[in-house]
């Protein structure tokens, strides 16, 4: 280390590190490989064949793996003669063209300042590679595949420029769907059946909900930049690129080893070249697989046997969109504090006038180049089609049914841009069968045993009487006011004092605990749209605190059921020593935060009083209709505890409709897509459990006062006379609750 006798400066150990470079730049390109395969089976997996980014994007941390990946490109001084050693140079190059074509459909997600941040960066990293490829070509440090790293290269600055140039269309597309979204989301209100309307429930909410998935998913940032004619050009690009990656390593070990003329000898990357190569190589090819499929995707779609017959003119016919936002720009006068003089200032508009004008031109000119190729490529695969009569005559058969099988009635929907008409067709038909797989993938994750309790108690149950039932009026308050309930707090209130009661089924109980565990999922996602001012928070948490306790501990607030279940207690023992128990822990409650509960309005008290408050209620009631004589066992108890628990359950569920379109209703575009998607999921979740509340009679309740169980329970209050009578196929839960308008 350091000088040697002469004072020469020892060099042999510098290069001792380099094979672990190498291990670090393969394992970098296997990370990025993963993630592109990831998005790969995720696209598979949802049936986005124009495969969005999910896990691999263009951001800070996929440019930091980039600029590893590509460091033997980058390596300008260190020899490597070998085979692997020169492959690996053009590996790194083609890696590069790789992640920028997987990467440009996340484009559409960024903002403006990330945007132009992110693409700064990559074009650094594109500048910097390019300009020591070149010095390489000039030194000799490349010294074979010099056309192929030549192709590469021009391939390289192309995708970024497209790269650079279509993020420029972003804000004004962005802008224009939102505008066309927003007129088709009331379009689409106005088709929804009214209040008063008489309509199956289920089918037409599944309609309503294709509907609305239509427009989010096709006003997608990332599916409207993955179908544009630019990304699809990338696409083939990345293609080419792999392709001259592919024919170099042909070349290499299979047709010509010997005349290229590899050096011998090893580099000081030694072994870890071959490694670098490897998983490069596989990267690339899972890589290439989604920026092609949407190059293949564009080119069938417009194939001439599939309907398309627009002419050379109108193909390349470069739509306004694409320079809208440089032109408004050029319109827009500088804000040039620093230069007072006339000419200073009129020199500058010029200068930003034409830049903007070169831009323009660039733009119009990528355009026209993609678009020409784009016919360049249909053409001739249009001519292969014809000379394949089977396969021609297949795809008219499948192009006519599925031309047949897209409604105009949903055709309207699909949001577009201009020059976009022959994907309608095509994405009505991917849509439709998008949000089939969602429904019956969710149908798939159906809550079994919450199904199984509201078919049973469907039969005893009449109505939603349970509501009213489980809390009656004539229970002295512990305070001087009553907290508002929830939808939760019930449930887990209810379900706690199950699990005290003796002499149960244990079966029996096991399923009511996994039933109320299932709705509660349900239930929490209802309330926390339904609850848009928060006003039910607190009540939520505890109902949240006490399930923790009694799911996984048999515990309600610190206090064992089990211990309270003995067999040598009573029902009514046990009812009143649950009841005590409650007003200690309310008493308790109340004094450590007397202050603080005088100050505030009823709804924001602690948690632990809440949930003790709600305890004592609940089981006083119980306690009151068991030594009443209306409940005879502790069996007939359970009985009447699950109707309860089934009714609260139903009555929440008469919101599934309301919530679902209050999903679909966001206005950040960047989450609107998955919103839909997951209202897709929920639908096909609750669709059986749906069709059984449809089956009960509604009160007449209009859909704000469904929302709130309290609204359900002043209801009973003020109509105990009126004796409910059984459904009728024309008493739906939508028909009384579905109000979009």
């Amino acid at each position: 280390m350091g000088c040697d006798s002469h004072g020469n400066l020892t060099d042999a150990e510098f290069s001792k590190p380099l094979p672990s470079i190498g291990i670090y730049v393969a394992t970098a390109s296997l990370i990025c490989g993963v993630s592109m395969f990831a998005d790969l089976l995720h696209g598979i997996r949802h049936r986005k064949y124009w495969f969005p980014c999910k896990f691999f994007s263009l951001n800070a941390t996929t440019l930091t793996f980039i600029s590893v990946c590509v460091k033997l490109s980058l390596d300008l001084n260190t020899p490597m003669p070998s085979r692997q050693d020169q492959l690996a140079k053009l590996s790194s190059s083609v890696f590069f063209c790789v992640v920028m074509a997987n990467s440009m459909p996340s484009l559409g997600f960024m903002v403006t300042q990330d945007l132009l941040m992110n693409l700064v960066a990559l074009g650094i990293l594109v500048v910097t590679d390019v300009v020591n490829i070149c010095i390489q070509l000039g030194t000799g440090a490349i010294y074979v595949f010099t056309q192929e790293h030549a192709l590469v290269i021009v391939l390289m600055f192309l995708m970024f420029m497209i790269l650079s140039f279509s993020a420029i269309t972003i804000p004004s597309t962005k802008r224009y769907l939102e505008l066309k979204y927003k007129k088709k989301y009331e379009f689409a209100l106005k088709q929804c059946p009214s209040y008063a309307e008489r309509r199956k429930g289920v089918p037409k909410l599944r309609e309503d909900l294709m509907k609305f998935w239509m427009m989010a998913h096709t006003s997608s940032p990332q599916f409207v930049m993955a179908r544009s004619v630019t990304c699809t050009t990338s696409g083939f690009l990345c293609f080419l690129s792999a392709v001259t990656l592919a024919e170099a390593m042909v070349r290499s070990y299979f047709l010509q080893p010997r005349s290229l003329g590899f050096c011998n000898g090893e580099s000081d990357y030694k072994w870890s070249t071959t490694l670098v190569l490897v998983s490069q190589g596989a990267a690339i090819a899972i890589g290439t697989v989604a920026p092609a499929s949407r190059w293949f995707s564009a080119v069938s779609l417009r194939c001439p046997s599939r309907g398309a017959k627009k002419g050379l003119r109108d193909e390349l016919r470069v739509e306004s969109y694409w320079y809208d936002c440089l032109s408004e720009k050029k319109e827009r006068s500088l804000n040039l504090w620093m230069l007072n003089g006339r000419r200073s200032r009129k020199l500058a508009h010029d200068v930003n006038r034409w830049m903007l004008d070169v831009c323009i031109a660039t733009q119009h000119g990528l355009v026209l180049a993609s678009k020409f190729l784009r016919f360049i490529t249909v053409y001739f695969v249009s001519r292969i089609l014809l000379c394949c009569l089977f396969l021609t005559f297949k795809c008219e058969t499948v192009s006519n049914a599925d031309s047949c099988s897209s409604s105009p009635s949903t055709r309207r929907f699909v949001l577009h841009l201009e020059g976009e008409e022959e994907l309608v067709d095509y994405m009505v038909r991917s849509n439709r069968e998008a949000t089939e797989h969602l429904i019956q993938k969710g149908r798939k994750q159906q809550p079994v045993n919450l199904i199984e309790l509201l078919e049973a108690t469907t039969s005893i149950s009449q109505g939603f009487e349970g509501i009213w039932d489980f809390d009656s009026d004539e229970v002295a308050s512990l305070a001087s006011g009553e907290p508002p309930n929830c939808w939760a707090l019930p449930l887990v209130t209810l379900t706690s004092i199950a699990v005290a009661l003796p002499n149960i089924n244990p079966c029996s109980l096991k399923k009511l605990v996994k039933a109320v565990n299932e709705a509660l999922v349900y239930v929490k996602k209802f309330e926390d749209v339904l609850d848009i001012e928060g006003e039910l928070a607190n009540s939520r948490q505890a109902a949240e605190v006490v399930w923790l306790g009694v799911d996984l501990y048999h515990k309600w607030l610190n206090v064992d059921l089990r211990k309270l279940s003995k067999p040598q207690k009573t029902t009514t023992q046990i009812l009143e020593e649950i009841v005590e128990i409650a007003k200690k822990e309310f008493t308790d409650s109340w004094q450590k935060n007397l202050i603080f509960c005088m100050k505030h309005k009823p709804s924001h008290w602690p948690i632990k009083t809440l949930a003790a408050n709600s305890m004592y209620r609940i089981s006083q009631t119980l306690l009151n209709r068991y030594e009443s004589g209306d409940i005879g066992t502790e069996e007939a108890l359970l009985k009447d505890v699950e109707r309860m628990v089934s009714d609260i359950v139903a009555g929440c569920f008469c919101n599934a409709a309301q919530v679902i379109g209050m999903k679909c209703l966001v206005t950040a575009v960047e989450v609107r897509e998955a919103s839909v998607r997951e209202a897709a999921m929920h639908l096909g979740r609750t669709e059986k459990i749906l069709e059984i509340v449809d089956r009960r009679c509604m009160p007449a309740l209009s859909h704000h006062k469904v929302a709130k169980i309290d609204e359900w329970r002043e209801f009973y209050r003020t109509n105990r006379c009126i004796s409910l009578t059984r459904p009728s196929s024309q008493c739906t839960t939508r028909d009384l609750i579905l109000n979009l308008e």
